[in-house]
């Protein structure tokens, strides 16, 4: 986590973080930090003990091998040869480097002893250049790799999140598995720079370990111990990372959307006639400061851990180095064997450190490919089922029966024994006030939802049981919020059938919605790019995007066009218009379920449901409705008030005769007129 809300956050729960910051309160209504963080993630201290790490380092390698497999095997090969070639070429030079100390160091002149040497040194500058090849033929491999096991990782999670159900998408605790599912996704990349650096490490580290044991047994033990402080003290820096990041992770993203508002397009009149960027910028900086304390604890944990293993590393050279000066002072050791003891030690530690740093790093970032994989089954869990009953060819009706529905953390139902029918090919009507459960009870008939209780029927196939990709196929939605996609006019209404956007196809359904016209007044018509930001970006009214979405509904030609308020934004001669082939539609055998306000745009309609506190109060025609001896009069009372609203109101006596005196006055009328 960096003082800008972005990056590795990290806290323990007793320190930074531990209350709500003033801009936590006010703006996200509490602490965004997950107090249960530490007792959900404290197995990472067990996870990167050494122990563990010795254990689990087959099993890392062969996920990031298997992801790597998956991005591309050619580029694999070419690392897993690579690297292992300019191994075995560093040991190979460590024992040519021996061969060479024995030659020039041995008794004679120093001519024959350069003639000696000379084969050893031809052999070491030949491996050096053989090592730098593979090196460059790696390096070129793992470029190559990175960026695709990275695409392939977040293809993967990306594919599952959208098939799963819409209570997993409005989950926050889902929301947290996405933000470390995308950090998963880098991690998986840096994985094979780690794992390669792995492979190298070790395979330099045989060599020179098995020269220290055979010069003597007290040596490998020195070299080790050389390691471990470095090694403790990445696995204590590498805990904390972990764990503080899934603490922090709410809040990073709450920082990162404070600043993507002070720069997003739709907000930007607000923010400047409001005057809201100072606003922003406080809190922004408030959420940085708290990030910041962390950073600052942070820095301080690693100043100490580093200067004790430091001291630690310190020691345990000064030991080795030791003993070698006391073997060589009792002559238990030559010079030429001493000098390649040095050799050996110094690339050894050199070896052995960078191997357990890069196991810990490649543990580290093991953690968070684990995350992935949580979120992978998380998704795989809480899919929509694929499969299921199949859906009549043409059902007569689709039926509810005794259906109710609580949205998740709700405490009242938004529909309560629902009980409906909507036949083939015929206009309903749902109307009521704002929350009665119109739109949930939509959502429940398209299958983007399952009742609780009850059924909802296609014919005789309830949802619950039916395949949903059927029940999706069949329907069209215009929503009143539908999604303005940041694409080309001709892809926001073919992305109606998104598999086969045939531009005939296109250009009548934008003709039948009124969207020709918008369409023909854009520079590029169908391939004008409808997002502002962007080279040759247009931006369009609200009532112009309207058609857009009518368009979109009629390309899909689903067998059910579910219409919520679709004329909102439409003057009155585009909005009749509209209304007119929603009739038309129903006319030729086209289901049309209309959510709207205006209830004169009801006059038409086969079948109108008033719904209230999530129940059906009333149901019936128009005329049926208006009937007073019919229906609770709900419906009736409500037309009568909109009704009200177009009346024009009777001039009061008083300005009548006042408005009369001033036209009698010199002068005035013909000023006014």
């Amino acid at each position: 986590m960096t003082g800008t809300g972005t990056g590795t956050p990290g806290a323990p729960p007793s320190t930074a973080g531990d209350e709500a910051s003033p801009s936590e309160q006010l703006l996200f209504g509490g602490e965004l930090t997950y107090d249960y963080g530490w007792g959900t993630h404290n197995g990472a201290w067990l996870k990167l003990s050494l122990r563990a790490m010795a254990l689990s380092l087959p099993r890392q390698v062969a996920v990031a091998v298997r992801l790597a497999r998956r991005a591309d095997r050619r580029a694999l090969i070419t690392v897993a040869i690579g690297e292992i070639a300019r191994g075995i070429t560093q040991a190979v030079s460590l024992i040519a480097v021996n061969a060479l100390l024995v030659e020039l160091l041995a008794p004679g002149d120093i001519t024959g002893r350069l003639r000696a040497a000379l084969p050893s040194l031809t052999l070491v500058a030949l491996l050096a250049v053989c090592g730098s090849a593979c090196k460059s033929a790696s390096t070129a491999a793992t470029g190559i790799l990175e960026p695709k096991v990275q695409r392939a990782a977040t293809e993967r999670y990306l594919g599952l999140v959208a098939r799963v159900e819409l209570e997993a998408i409005e989950d926050d605790a889902f929301h947290k598995l996405m933000d470390s599912a995308q950090w998963g996704a880098e991690s998986a990349r840096r994985m094979v720079v780690h794992c390669t650096a792995v492979v190298t490490s070790a395979i330099s580290l045989i060599p020179a370990a098995g020269v220290l044991t055979v010069l003597h047994p007290a040596l490998l033990p020195l070299l080790i111990g050389m390691a471990l402080p470095s090694a403790w003290g990445s696995l204590t820096m590498a805990r904390h990372r972990y764990v503080s990041w899934h603490r922090f992770v709410q809040h990073v993203r709450a920082a990162q959307l404070i600043s993507r508002l002070l720069i997003d397009q739709q907000a930007a009149a607000e923010v400047r006639v409001h005057d809201v960027a100072p606003f922003l910028l406080q809190h922004f900086r408030q959420m940085a400061e708290t990030s910041e304390k962390e950073q600052t604890r942070l820095a301080w944990i690693g100043a100490r851990t580093g200067l004790f293993a430091d001291t630690a590393r310190g020691i345990a050279t000064v030991a080795a180095y030791g003993v070698l000066g006391l073997l060589l002072w009792q002559g238990q050791m030559d010079l030429a064997i001493a000098g390649t003891a040095v050799l050996a030690i110094r690339t050894g530690s050199a070896s052995i450190t960078d191997l357990v740093l890069r196991v810990t790093d490649l543990q580290e970032e093991a953690l968070f490919v684990a995350d992935l994989e949580t979120l992978c089954d998380e998704a795989v869990r809480r899919a929509i089922p694929t499969g299921g009953r199949d859906l009549p060819g043409q059902p007569a009706e689709i039926r509810f029966e005794k259906v109710t529905f609580t949205y998740p953390g709700a405490d009242e139902p938004s529909l309560r024994d629902v009980d409906l029918v909507i036949p083939r090919g015929r206009t309903v009507a749902l109307v009521g006030r704002n929350g009665s459960g119109k739109s949930t009870l939509v959502r429940l008939l398209s299958g983007a939802r399952l009742p609780d209780a009850g059924r909802v029927l296609w014919g005789e196939v309830s949802t619950a049981e039916a395949d949903r990709a059927q029940i999706f196929d069949r329907v069209a939605m215009v929503a009143q919020d539908f999604y303005r996609w940041p694409f080309t006019a001709r892809v926001n209404i073919g992305i109606g059938r998104p598999g086969a956007i045939d531009g005939r196809d296109v250009e009548a359904a934008a003709a039948y919605a009124g969207a020709d016209e918008v369409v023909g007044g854009l520079p590029r018509g169908l391939d004008t790019l409808l997002a502002r930001g962007y080279k040759g970006g247009q931006e369009i009214s609200g009532g112009q995007w309207q058609k857009i979405g009518l368009a979109r509904a009629r390309y899909r030609d689903g067998a059910v066009l579910i219409v919520d308020e679709p004329t909102s934004a439409l003057d009155p001669a585009a909005e009749q218009r509209v209304f007119d082939q929603i009739h038309e539609l129903a006319g030729s055998g086209q289901t049309v379920v209309l959510i709207t306000h205006r209830l004169h745009s009801v006059r038409h309609a086969d079948l109108i449901y008033v719904l209230d506190e999530g129940r059906v109060v009333e149901h019936g025609s128009f005329a049926e409705l208006m009937d007073p001896a019919v229906g609770t009069g709900a419906f009736r009372e409500a037309y009568a008030l909109q009704a009200r609203q177009f009346v024009a109101p009777s001039v009061p006596p008083q300005a009548t005769g006042a408005a009369s005196e001033r036209a009698g006055r010199p002068g005035e009328g013909q000023a006014l007129g």
